[in-house]
Parts: C-alpha cells; structure tokens; sequence
C-alpha cells in the first residue's frame, strides 16, 4: 500500500515542491521545526544511533527514553512509529541502500506493532539540504519511493529535508537541522546534539568506513546496546590519509565539505587512527566472535556487562 499525506496518496515521481505545494501543512510543520533551537541532550536515558545504524524501542523500555542522531549533512535521519504500539525506530540513512534498509525499519517496527489492534505506522524525514551534488535531493526521492512500495500504509507526518532544511550564506548552502530526538514515551521530535553518543564510537564509525550495511544495535526485549562482531581487513591507504591535512581530508572523505560540523577531520582521524591499530577485529576486538554488550545502570549512562553473565 502507499505513502500517505492526508490520506492521499504521494507520487514519489513528482518534483518534492509539487507535493509540499499540495500538501501546505508540511512546509508549515518543517518551519516549526527548524524554528526550534537543539536542545543539547545527555546521556541518561539516551541511546545515540549512528550512521547506518538503527534501534527501536517502544515506551515500556526502562532503560531508554530518548533515541537521536546528528551530524547528518546529506544524510537523513528517520523515525517510523507505530501510533498504536508506540514502537519507535530511529535511522541514519546515507543512501547506500534504501530500499533495503526502509524495508528492515519497516520490519523491525512491525514485530512490535503485531498484537496491537489498533493505529498506524507515521514516519518523519530530517535533514539534507540544497547540496551541490543534489545527494540530499537524491536521498529524499529514495526514502519516498521505498515507503511507497512498503505493502502497509505509511503516514508521511514531518518532512523537513532538503529544500525545507535549507539555509544559504554568503552563496553556500547548509543544513538547518543537524540532528534530532524522538522521545520514545511522548512521541515528540526536536532538534538536538549530543554531547556524548554512547560507548564504542570509534569502533561503530570504522564500521561504517568499511562499507558497513545498516545494523541494528539495540535489543528491546533485554534493553541491551550491542555492538558487532564486526569484520573488516585493513583499511586502504590508511596511512596516506592520515598524513593529509585537514583541508585534504575534508574536501576527499565529505559528501558536502563546506557544510560539515566543526568536528568531522576529528572524527575522520580519529576512525582512521582505530582502522590502523586494529586491521583485523575478528583478532584484537572480537576473538570470541561476541558482541560487545551494553546496559544502562543505576545513572542512566551505558555500562558494558560481560556477555557470559547473560
């Protein structure tokens, strides 16, 4: 079945400005967001979701309230929920596989929604904006084509992405929104940062660098993070690309190099640096083949548990 607004249904072979002409309350609802400064939220209760990652929860989860994601510049971030169940999934999608990763948030939310009666699956699109290269244009034009050929009905909701996130200085385009929340409980979704985004980052951005597909990090039923195991082989030209300046790294490792936060090259580097100490996971981080398990303690914030005590 398709991709609804209002009921009616989206042609996703038409121009995006066709459909928010024909659908007002969109762009009036993505001005209200973008309206909103980010709220900076902490780590108690958070669970940060990465590029290419995703998790899913529904309200009576103990352990985590708020799922998020930021830095998306091309990227878009997406929630799908089930009003009825209240299973919630946030994603960070990049384009690599959009159908296929629409369909695994689609199923993943369903296997909570099952038994509930009632309500209807929503999902709300954030991020991109007028890129050079149109891969934000590129992206929202994928996410509406997947939903679209989903067999159940999808509510378009929020729809902030590309030429409603867009903002121009001095001749460059960027993003408006950066990243957002969903709050798991209350359904509401804003603008936000993260100061910290949860245990593991280098090891889940080198995940993403090796040409990872989208993966799921969270199991609801244990409240447990998981993380990996993950393979790679040494990564190419690691060492060239750690000798380069910023400027270099920026410009040859970015889909949109003006538009990118203060700390991508950190964090670039910082990836890079993981993938040279560790060519071969399966030896130096995953011997046992485990995942590397996570749970939130008494303080909200993630403690890793050993695996053989669950």
């Amino acid at each position: 079945m398709p991709l609804l607004v209002n009921g009616v249904r989206v042609d996703p072979a038409r121009p995006t400005g066709d459909m928010i002409r024909a659908h007002p309350h969109l762009e009036e609802k993505a001005k209200l967001l973008r309206s909103q400064p980010a709220q900076i939220v902490e780590p108690k209760g958070l669970l940060y979701v990465q590029q290419r990652e995703f998790a899913v929860t529904t309200p009576k989860d103990g352990s985590v309230s708020i799922l998020g994601s930021d830095d998306a510049t091309t990227c878009h971030i997406v929630v799908l929920r089930h009003t009825g169940s209240g299973a919630t999934c946030l994603t960070h999608c990049d384009g690599s596989d959009t159908e296929a990763e629409v369909a695994l948030i689609m199923s993943s939310v369903k296997s909570f929604s099952s038994s509930t009666g009632c309500g209807r699956l929503e999902v709300h699109l954030v991020g991109g904006f007028n890129d050079d290269r149109q891969l934000s244009q590129k992206l929202t034009n994928q996410l509406l084509r997947a939903f679209d050929l989903q067999p159940e009905d999808v509510h378009l909701v929020t729809f902030c992405v590309t030429e409603l996130n867009d903002r121009e200085e001095q001749d460059i385009h960027f993003p408006i929104i950066y990243g957002i929340a969903v709050n798991v409980k209350t359904a509401e979704i804003f603008p936000a940062t993260f100061p910290e985004k949860g245990p593991d980052e280098d090891l889940r951005s080198a995940h993403v660098l090796t040409g990872a597909p989208l993966t799921n990090i969270y199991d609801a039923k244990t409240e447990q993070l998981r993380i990996g195991p993950y393979f790679w082989g040494p990564f190419p030209h690691v060492d060239f690309w750690l000798e380069q300046d910023d400027a270099q790294i920026l410009q040859n490792l970015s889909t949109s190099p003006l538009a990118e936060p203060p700390h991508f090259v950190s964090h670039i580097r910082s990836t890079l640096t993981f993938l040279k100490e560790h060519p071969f996971p399966s030896r130096s981080l995953f011997p046992d083949r485990k995942p590397r398990i996570y749970k939130k303690n008494e303080q909200g914030l993630w403690e890793q548990v050993c695996s053989d005590k669950i």
